[in-house]
């Protein structure tokens, strides 16, 4: 005869399925992009952010034993995932103490938040932070960091009660020129092995993981559609919504929402300001960077290539206008553009303009900076290159 334990894991698994398979009812939500590829993404998302929610509700989610692993890379993406970034994390408590130690790296842009619970699926609002440049090392760039409730020398962030979960964050600006942290994390509160498996973990990590899937989508996709509204127009995060998130330090993303048909295309200009690091990065409806290994999905501070008077354009065309600074569709039809001044001395509003393909060249300077083929066919093996050296494939 079966075991309690039995029935309860089968139900569990059941139940995890069925609310997987429910989930689909979001892809084809009315209100999304719905040409082939727009669709196609949306059902490749929610295969995609299993894994994400599994490492998240079961896998790493014990504060007593954490592990600081990534959580977006080219094929699992969400919430406009930065194309430049590397994010790492791990779940940790109010009351323990941690040492964080390793290597930092030479990422242009280095944050550290300690996030606490919320109303959103990345948790509330950040109980406390750090700047790569406010982090004492070595000559060697090695690092201590302690995370608690109470002072400890050195680095140090203070927690809270409602403390869940430590991020890093590293944005590369020069992707083959730049080294991602080493680190580990260990509880100095504790010691030994987590706790043997049971039927109860299983149960339920998977609810909470397949929870996780159908609130995060639908969260994004929500959120996006406060943008959609009013494309073309540039608008803080803040300035649509109040939600505590674990936001980005030092500089508050410029969001734009954009529709493109083929026969059209979308000029962006903008004079970046004076900043530690900045960015575009470019994705579709499901708030998914394309494939930045081999599309042009972005720009930076050190790959865009600026007019001569410091302008940045650029074009958003469905085919490659021959332009430095394409953003490529990749396929979609719709989707959003996001700008990054990161310790700016100023937050320019960047100005859209949606053309006639045909008309494009007339609305651009006659001066305009070309690129010829074998530069666009170095640009994106750049590219390529870069990801391998950040991810270690």
């Amino acid at each position: 005869m079966s075991q309690q334990y039995e029935k309860d894991l089968r139900e569990a698994w059941d139940k995890f399925c069925d609310d997987l398979k429910s989930a689909g009812d979001i892809a084809l939500r009315e209100t999304a992009a719905n040409n082939p590829v727009d669709r196609a993404a949306a059902f490749r998302l929610l295969s995609r952010n299993i894994g994400l929610a599994l490492q998240f509700e079961m896998e790493n989610n014990d504060p007593l034993h954490p592990e600081l692993l990534h959580y977006f890379d080219p094929l699992r993406k969400q919430g406009g995932d930065n194309t430049d970034a590397l994010y790492v994390g791990g779940p940790i408590n109010g009351t323990d103490t941690y040492r964080v130690t390793g290597k930092r790296g030479t990422s242009r842009y280095f944050g550290v938040t300690v996030v606490e619970k919320g109303n959103t699926p990345w948790g509330g609002g950040v109980a406390g932070m750090l700047f790569g440049d406010q982090i004492e090392m070595d000559e060697d760039g090695n690092f201590e960091l302690f995370l608690s409730p109470d002072p400890q020398p050195g680095n140090w962030i203070k927690t809270t009660p409602d403390t869940f979960r430590v991020t890093f964050r590293q944005f590369f600006a020069d992707w083959e020129g730049e080294e991602p942290m080493e680190a580990r994390i260990d509880r100095l509160t504790g010691d030994g092995a987590p706790p043997q498996l049971t039927p109860e973990t299983v149960v339920d990590g998977l609810a909470s993981a397949s929870h996780w899937v159908k609130w995060s989508v639908t969260y994004w996709a929500d959120m996006i559609e406060k943008w959609k509204v009013q494309p073309n127009r540039f608008l803080s995060y803040r300035q649509l919504d109040d939600n505590k998130i674990d936001a980005t330090p030092g500089g508050e993303p410029l969001i734009s929402y954009w529709m493109l048909p083929p026969d059209e295309a979308l000029i962006v200009r903008v004079t970046p300001p004076k900043s530690h690091y900045w960015a575009v990065e470019f994705g579709n409806y499901w708030w998914e960077t394309m494939d930045y290994r081999y599309r042009l999905s972005s720009t930076n501070c050190h790959h865009a290539t600026l007019e001569d008077n410091g302008e940045l354009i650029l074009v958003v065309s469905h085919d490659d206008p021959g332009l430095p600074n394409w953003l490529d569709p990749s396929g979609h039809s719709e989707g959003y553009i996001t700008f990054r001044w990161m310790l700016a001395d100023s937050c320019p509003v960047p100005q859209c303009e949606q053309v006639k393909r045909s008309e494009l060249f007339e609305r651009l300077p006659d001066a305009v900076k070309k690129i010829t083929s074998d530069e666009r066919r170095e640009q994106l093996a750049e590219r390529r290159r870069g990801i391998v050296k950040r991810y270690k494939w």
